[in-house]
Formats: C-alpha cells, structure tokens, sequence
C-alpha cells in the first residue's frame, strides 16, 4: 500500500484549524511592569546613547557652532527639545521595530516569557506595531509608573 498524503491546502487548513483552538494568556501585572523597567533601561542607558551619539555627531558635523553652544549651554531650550525628540523618537522606533521584526518581542518580552501579538492570536503586522508604540507614548506613557505601582499594590488590574 502506497502512503497517501493529503493535498497541501487540506494540510494547511487543518494547521489553521489547530492554531484556532491555541489559548493564549495574558500577560500578568508582574510580567507587564518587568517588561516596562527592562525596557525603559534598555532605552534609557544602550539606546539612547546610541541615537545621543550619532545625533551630536551629525550636529557637530553639519552646524559646529550650534552643537557646541548647546553642549556648553545644557539648560537651553533647544537643547532640550533634542532630547525630548531623540527619546520620543527612541521609543517609538524601538517598540515598533522589535514588536514587528521580532514577531511581537522586545528585550524585555523575551526575558520575561511574554509576547505581543493580535486578538486573533497572529503576529503583529506593521501597522499594528506602530499603532501600539504610538497609543503607548501618548495614553500612558505619562502615567504608566502612576498606575503600575498603585495598582500592584491595590492587586486592581488597571492594564
């Protein structure tokens, strides 16, 4: 007897049938502040300097006399709103990047054994990164350390 195989659509059919049945769990209170403090570290202390250095260079390069008047002069505006911009920038770029190319995890995720991945439990496509990054930045990023620690504290699941 010849070992019949089934066609390759019937094959993948029965892979989505099963994948539909997957139950994913969501992330405990726990998991999501671990996340957020590796995270912001990881962005405060590698990225930053990173996206700080190239962003001085470029200034040094390209405007000399702009860029050491904001170096020797910190408290300026503008030298403020660099650093404000960079570390939007940072956040935005960062989550969105690692959400999207590495299939939902960023460096925190993956310590933490969690994932960020669509309602109907495929990974996230560009659009959806992006969207997360930026409803993050703007609803809660303000607030995230008001609501984190009050709610681990009260037990309330404010996320």
């Amino acid at each position: 007897m010849d070992d019949q195989h089934l066609p390759a659509d019937q094959e993948t059919g029965i892979a989505e049938e099963l994948n539909s049945y997957i139950q994913y769990q969501k992330a405990s209170m726990g998991q999501r502040f671990l996340n957020f403090i590796i995270d912001n570290l990881f962005m405060r202390y590698a990225l930053s300097y990173l996206t700080g250095s190239i962003v001085g260079f470029f200034l040094g390069y390209v405007f000399p006399e702009y860029a050491s008047r904001i170096i020797y002069d910190r408290i300026s505006i503008d030298f403020l709103l660099i650093l404000y911009i960079v570390g939007i920038l940072n956040y935005v770029l960062y989550y969105t990047f690692c959400e999207k190319v590495f299939k939902g995890y960023t460096l925190g995720k993956l310590i933490t054994g969690t994932r960020a991945i669509r309602d109907t439990g495929e990974e996230l496509k560009f659009k959806d990164a992006i969207l997360r990054s930026l409803y993050a930045l703007f609803h809660s990023k303000r607030s995230a350390l008001l609501e984190i620690v009050p709610g681990m504290i009260a037990g309330q699941k404010r996320w």
